[in-house]
């Protein structure tokens, strides 16, 4: 079961904020084509306030079927449509990965990771992350480095732990959104688009950690 035109969609949005990423929004579903949804700017569910959205945020979405079922499912945002209201573009759900259980939500932290980013055969560079979950990760590098939006990347990321041990982490993501600093680097915001369970886990295992060390400060 797919979500239709004018159905409401509930739905939190990614934050390395943990007070921000555990606001509920909702959003009509205004039109759809055949790989998006075109919903209406997010409301607040307690204060009725809209919340601008922007390139590649994530959210994690549900809405109910007429039985009262709530289904969940993971999208972005992949653009804007300007009509007598302005609309956003998420990702339409894929059927096979949607359920009635609701997963816990990729909440970012802060982090400065090394990563080691491959983007050709004879492109390669080290650089630092900003944030850092189970969902993609934003990193800070040379201003000289072409990276663009949809451009795909292989990855590497040094995972420390508390106990003192460090692992790898090896994935491919994509770019959703790329910011030019006043400094002249680049600020890059990636998803994961192949990442085999366990090394998500390696990172989600991290996540859990600093939080519980924010938490106890």
């Amino acid at each position: 079961m797919l979500p239709t035109v004018n159905q409401m969609l509930y739905y939190h949005i990614a934050s390395s904020d943990e007070a921000e990423a555990a606001i509920e929004y909702r959003s009509r579903i205004a039109d759809e084509e055949e790989e998006a949804l075109h919903i209406e700017y997010p409301l607040h569910e307690q204060t009725g306030r809209t919340k601008r959205l922007f390139l590649g945020d994530e959210l994690s979405v549900y809405f109910l079927s007429p039985d009262g079922v709530k289904h969940y499912f993971d999208s972005h945002v992949i653009g804007f449509k300007d009509e007598a209201i302005r609309l956003v573009k998420i990702v339409k759900p894929d059927p096979e990965r949607m359920t009635k259980v609701q997963r816990r939500s990729f909440l970012r932290v802060p982090a400065e990771l090394e990563l080691a980013v491959k983007l050709s055969e004879h492109e390669r560079f080290v650089c630092h992350t900003d944030d850092v979950g189970g969902g993609g990760i934003s990193f800070v590098c040379e201003g000289k480095w072409a990276l663009q939006s949809g451009g795909l990347l292989d990855c590497w990321l040094l995972v420390p732990y508390k106990n003192g041990s460090i692992e790898h982490v090896s994935f491919q993501a994509e770019i959703v959104r790329v910011n030019i600093l006043d400094s002249g680097r680049k600020q890059c915001m990636i998803k994961f688009v192949s990442v085999s369970d366990s090394e998500r886990g390696k990172i989600i295992r991290y996540c859990f950690e600093k939080q519980l060390e924010y938490r106890n400060r």
